[in-house]
């Protein structure tokens, strides 16, 4: 069974910098497109990042281009988020998903993802 675990969230201030990590296990790191999406307090999930399995090409939500960045290490079957410069509106709950051959295009819609990590909590104060 795939499994993904994240970590790295906390508290920090604006203008400051968090690294999520996103483990997979229980199958082929390789097979999967890795997102990120972020919620809210009364606000709906979005779409933050994603790396495509077939390229490792990235893409952003306008909200976090140039502020945030996706990568991976295959070797440690691990996503990176690295955010810097971040502000208070990034405040949410973090979450990594994954799935398997789905378009680029799709990247942002949360239903197609079939695995899910339990979501790490980042605030960051003004």
């Amino acid at each position: 069974e795939v499994q993904l675990v994240e970590s790295g969230g906390g508290l920090v201030q604006a203008g400051g910098s968090l690294r999520l990590s996103c483990t997979l296990s229980g199958d082929a790191f390789d097979d999967y497109n890795i997102a990120w999406f972020r919620q809210a307090p009364g606000k709906e999930r979005e779409g933050v990042s994603c790396i495509t399995n077939s390229d490792g090409r990235t893409y952003y939500a306008d909200s976090v281009k140039g502020r945030f960045t996706a990568s991976s290490d295959n070797a440690k079957n691990t996503v990176y988020l690295q955010m810097n410069s971040l502000k208070p509106d990034d405040t949410a709950v973090y979450y990594c998903a994954a799935d398997q051959g789905q378009s680029y295009l799709t990247w942002t819609y949360e239903e197609r993802y079939d695995y899910w990590g339990q979501g790490t909590q980042d605030t960051v104060s003004s």
